[in-house]
């Protein structure tokens, strides 16, 4: 919203008809992506992962949904959930990143998110570069710690934090949805032209919060139970 201030790091927020034109060229970051791929390539991940990860990498920064961000809350919260739903979950397959405190991880991964949420902090990474990758840098490496150490936890720690994740998500989403008024002045004037008020915007990204995203978590915290229910396998006979 070059008008009155906000100039976010993908750029004015598009029209509908500009969106796929859109697409992010900045060189650092690419040759950054590039980078990426390499390592990943030489890496210890699983080569089907990595390859999942760039993709979501490119979806986000590089695609026209970067764009997309500028215009609507509803799709940078699309953009937030897929870091720390699906990029930061293949980012903590690297080795190295499960040690420390489970209890410690999901409360930095909290306060980060409700940090970046808040109009005011929201509002400066629209308005500022520097600004906006610090966001980006924080939830993702948040996120990152929260499922590398989730991976070295026992079943009964690791469905906490997975419960506890998934209430302090739909909690925010709730708060989102069922606001009487739009709160982030950034995309005051930026919905309109994609059919949505400022509020309805707001309340879609809520209930992306609120249902899906939430939702990942509740599935997480199951598998993790099924895994400590589920009975061993019968032993074989002896011949």
């Amino acid at each position: 919203m070059s008008d009155i201030g906000w100039i976010p790091y993908c750029g004015a927020a598009p029209a509908p008809a500009q969106l796929l034109s859109r697409w992010n060229g900045d060189p650092f970051l690419i040759l950054l992506l590039l980078a990426a791929a390499a390592w990943a390539w030489r890496s210890h991940v699983p080569r089907g992962w990595a390859l999942a990860g760039l993709l979501c990498a490119f979806l986000l920064f590089i695609s026209p949904f970067c764009a997309l961000t500028s215009a609507l809350f509803s799709a940078r919260t699309v953009h937030h959930m897929l870091l720390m739903l699906v990029l930061a979950p293949i980012l903590s397959l690297w080795p190295g990143k499960g040690r420390g405190s489970l209890l410690l991880g999901t409360l930095v991964q909290t306060l980060v998110l409700w940090f970046w949420h808040a109009p005011a902090a929201y509002a400066a990474a629209l308005s500022h570069d520097g600004i906006y990758w610090l966001m980006q840098a924080t939830i993702l490496a948040s996120a990152v710690l929260f499922w590398a150490r989730l991976r070295q936890a026992s079943a009964i720690p690791a469905t906490g934090a997975l419960l506890f994740s998934m209430m302090q998500m739909g909690l925010l989403g709730a708060l989102l949805t069922f606001a009487p008024s739009a709160l982030y002045a950034p995309h005051w004037l930026s919905t309109q032209p994609w059919g949505l008020s400022p509020l309805e915007d707001q309340q879609l990204a809520g209930l992306v919060m609120w249902v899906p995203a939430a939702g990942v978590y509740l599935a997480a915290a199951l598998l993790r139970m099924s895994r400590l229910i589920a009975p061993d396998p019968a032993p074989r006979a002896m011949a």
